[in-house]
């Protein structure tokens, strides 16, 4: 049996890196990590419109720094940046720190996998056929320059009695190479006949991870120095 990997859990520390950059002992680790949640819940939830991809949060001893990867950094701004300075304070009453919100705009939305996948599950909210919509999200993200798509959705297809998968790709999806840069990205679908999961995976290329540093070895001391 084919046992499932996360594909960015098998290539953290590698090529890819934590969404969350801080370090708790035992005891406070809990607390922070139901922080965490909460700030990204808080985020999505006040940003539902603004194609949010990803949210990294950074911690220091009083400051928390979060950073909004986002297609639409007009809508997280707002007028005259009126938005973000509400998403702040809101974060610094949760979080009873000093909160500091960066915002990155993706200027290619089509090969971010976390944005393919809530664009696909939109349309399919929208009763557009499964189809139809597969076909053209692989050949759209292909057309955007990347190496290899892989878009799966799983549930009551098409208003379907039985639940199936179904999925299209188009180019290569090497999973199980390491160095693979693969983006990976899951959305829900909430339709009248149930939910429907959808997940995507965008080959980019690969990436050469940076040579350790290794110690220079010590020279041996001479004699009678």
């Amino acid at each position: 049996m084919g046992q499932k990997t996360h594909p960015i859990g098998y290539r953290l520390g590698f090529t890819k890196t934590w969404n969350a950059k801080w370090y708790a002992n035992h005891k406070a680790y809990p607390v922070l990590l139901k922080e965490d949640v909460s700030i990204r819940t808080a985020i999505r939830s006040r940003l539902r419109d603004a194609a949010i991809a990803r949210i990294e949060i950074e911690r220091s001893a009083n400051q928390v720094t979060v950073t909004i990867q986002t297609a639409k950094p007009g809508v997280v701004i707002g007028k005259g940046g009126a938005k973000v300075e509400e998403l702040r304070q809101v974060l610094g009453k949760m979080t009873g720190k000093m909160v500091k919100v960066n915002i990155f705009e993706i200027r290619l939305p089509e090969l971010d996998a976390n944005l393919i996948a809530e664009n696909v599950a939109q349309q399919l909210e929208r009763r557009v056929s499964f189809r139809k919509v597969l076909k053209q999200t692989v050949s759209r993200s292909m057309k955007a320059g990347a190496k290899g798509v892989r878009v799966a959705v799983a549930g009551r297809l098409g208003g379907a009695e039985m639940s199936r998968r179904e999925w299209e790709r188009e180019g290569r999806v090497p999973l199980h190479t390491l160095r693979a840069d693969i983006e990976f990205g899951r959305a829900i679908a909430k339709t009248t006949y149930g939910t429907i999961g959808v997940k995507a995976w965008v080959y980019k290329g690969d990436v050469e991870p940076s040579p350790r540093q290794v110690a220079p070895a010590a020279t041996p001391a001479r004699a009678g120095a």
